[in-house]
This record gives structure tokens, sequence and C-alpha cells, in this order.
């Protein structure tokens, strides 16, 4: 395995923000002569949650060893926090998603299916890679290079996605502080256009973090504008219950919580999402 730490704003010769971070971490399967020459592998983008307050590690490797398992090569982004706010955060998403392209001899991956998938908080930015990479700020930044940051799609995990009602308020008020315009602009139901990417969406009708509602709402988006997509809404399932099996809790927890986050059902998303991304063409090219 090739697991190397990359800094994005040194490679695309980006001046940092302060406080920012932008790393992005790899995990690639080792080129063995005895079957891996010649072979192309789907790639996955993995945006941790945390309210754009933290980059949840539940989140991370867990979901990496979930794709890797499924064929994929992966890559974590450790993305910018608050007091660090918008637009960071697409900024690193979309220089993730370049070098992965950019990056694909390198890492045997095949340029055409490069996916994201992002928890919470992390799955609006992940909703922000499949609808906001035609943003003048991006361009801007990445030039012509912009040309490769748009996901072949996404996996959107109980997505913080709409401000107003039923919203995640914490997550608006991290990416945006007190700018009420742009947190409207970044209700994501909203930016959902012909182009963005097929999406797999998946929450729990229980969540009382992060409403249903936000899935319910990009899914309408999705279906208006004849975008591929799938919807599942688990009946019960612990905000921030990632793959929903023991790789993400410790020994400590008490044990109704362990309770919580294993859940055998839920965990079945993994597979769904696999068999959605089959769909659209993902998968090993020998």
């Amino acid at each position: 395995m090739n697991i190397e730490k990359v800094d994005l704003y040194e490679y695309f010769g980006v001046e940092r923000p302060q406080g920012a971070k932008g790393y992005l971490t790899t995990y690639v399967r080792y080129r063995s002569p005895e079957f891996c020459i010649g072979r192309l592998r789907p790639a996955m983008l993995v945006i941790p949650g945390g309210g754009y307050a933290m980059v949840s590690d539940r989140e991370a490797e867990p979901v990496v060893m979930a794709y890797l398992e499924k064929g994929y090569n992966a890559f974590v982004l450790d993305y910018s926090v608050n007091p660090v706010i918008y637009p960071a955060q697409l900024i690193e998403g979309c220089m993730a998603m370049a070098y992965i392209r950019e990056n694909a001899e390198k890492y045997d991956i095949d340029t055409g299916h490069v996916a994201a998938i992002g928890f919470s908080a992390g799955g609006h930015l992940c909703g922000m890679l499949a609808t906001l990479t035609e943003e003048k700020v991006v361009k801007e930044v990445l030039g012509e290079r912009s040309v490769n940051c748009r996901p072949d799609a996404v996996v959107l995990s109980y997505p913080v996605i709409k401000y107003g009602e039923n919203m995640h308020k914490g997550s608006f008020d991290n990416l945006c502080g007190n700018d009420e315009s742009l947190k409207e602009y970044l209700s994501l139901e909203k930016r959902v256009n012909k182009d963005s990417s097929p999406a797999f969406i998946w929450c729990s009708a229980n969540d009382t973090c992060v409403p249903a509602e936000n899935s319910l709402v990009m899914a309408a988006a999705y279906k208006k504008h004849k975008i591929p997509f799938e919807l599942h809404i688990y009946r019960s399932a612990i905000h921030g219950a990632s793959v929903a099996t023991k790789e993400i809790v410790a020994a400590n927890y008490p044990k109704e919580s362990i309770n919580g986050y294993v859940n055998p059902h839920v965990a079945k998303w993994v597979e769904l999402s696999a068999e959605f991304l089959s769909e659209l063409g993902f998968g090993i090219i020998i």
C-alpha cells in the first residue's frame, strides 16, 4: 500500500490561507508484478464530516477500507475548518480532485471514474464538488486545471444540504461566518444543474442532527434536473454512523452507544453505493 500525505497548496503553487489545512492522504495499492500491471482502478475521494469545525477520523480510514475492498484506490481530504471559511474548502476539494486525475498514471486510476464521498458537513463539501466546480473562484485559482475538478459521481452520506428550516446551522455558521447571502447561496439544492454529478444519497429518518429533509430536497432537485440519483432513507441510525460496523467504535464507548453505531442493516449502504457506481461504469479495468 502506497500511503503518502500530499500538501495540495504546495503541489498547485497556491498560497495557503492563514490557518488552512488542505492535505490529501493516499491509500493506493502497491503495483504488484503478479497481478497489477496494466490494471486501472476507479478512485474514491473521502471527505469526512465534522460540522466544518473538525474533520472526523471515524469517517476517514474506515470508509477508505470499505472502498478498497470494492476495488477502488482511495484518498482522504483533510480540509480547512473554522475559523477558515469559504471558499477555502471548495478550493481544497477541487485541488484534491484535480490532483487525483493529474496523477492518474502514478496511481493506476481510471480518470473517467473518479468519485467523491462526503459525510454530514463533508457531504456538503462533496455536494459543492458535484455542483459548484464551475464557480468563478475555482477558475481564478486553478485556471485550466479546473476542468479536472468535477467528480464523475458522488455519495452523499447524511449530508448537510439546505439552509433554512431543518438545517444544520453550525455547519453554515462555520463555513460562511455571518454572511447570510452566502449561506443562502450554498444551500445546495438550489445549485443543482444539468451538469451536476450523479449522486447516491443516504440518511436516516430519525437523524436529529442533520434532518432527512436535507437529503430529500437534494433528491428532489436531482429528479427535477433528470440527473441519475438514488436515495435511501433508513428507519433508524445514529448521526455519524459512518460504515456502521465495529470499525468505528472504541472500547470505552458505552454499550448503548456501541449498539447504536453498529447496525448491519444500515451498513448495507456501502454495498448499495458500490452497485450504483458500478451501474455508472465504475470498476477495475484489466
